[in-house]
């Protein structure tokens, strides 16, 4: 299984400063989440390629009226995606659109199976 790996940082994005790679064919997905999992990393991958994941941290994002915190994957080629609960569990499949951003609230109950990255 292949990992594209990034080098986090959990320090929290003032409003206005997440800017998104999408176009064309290429589109991004925000996973929203409890503020508990701050710090969890989110795994997805295409559908019918469940080897090739990405992930990205979870963050406290500062926007109108307070804070949320979410998972920000862009430049996705458009198509279908698994959101992994853990290692071995999908928790869901999405489709994500060029040109657009395809919005997924985690559930309460499910627990992100990735390790906390470090602060």
């Amino acid at each position: 299984m292949s990992h594209h790996h990034h080098h986090h940082t959990l320090a929290p994005s003032g409003q206005g400063t997440v800017m998104l790679n999408i176009g064309g064919r290429i589109g991004a997905l925000i996973i929203d989440t409890l503020a508990q999992w701050h710090g969890h990393e989110i795994e997805v991958s295409p559908v019918g390629e469940p080897g090739e994941r990405t992930h990205a941290a979870v963050r406290a994002r500062f926007v109108r009226g307070g804070v949320t915190y979410c998972v920000v994957l862009d430049a996705l080629p458009q198509g279908r995606y698994l959101i992994w609960q853990d290692a071995a569990e999908p928790l869901a499949e999405v489709e994500v659109r060029g040109g657009a951003v395809t919005m997924f609230s985690w559930p309460a109950h499910a627990v992100p199976g990735r390790v906390p990255v470090a602060a």
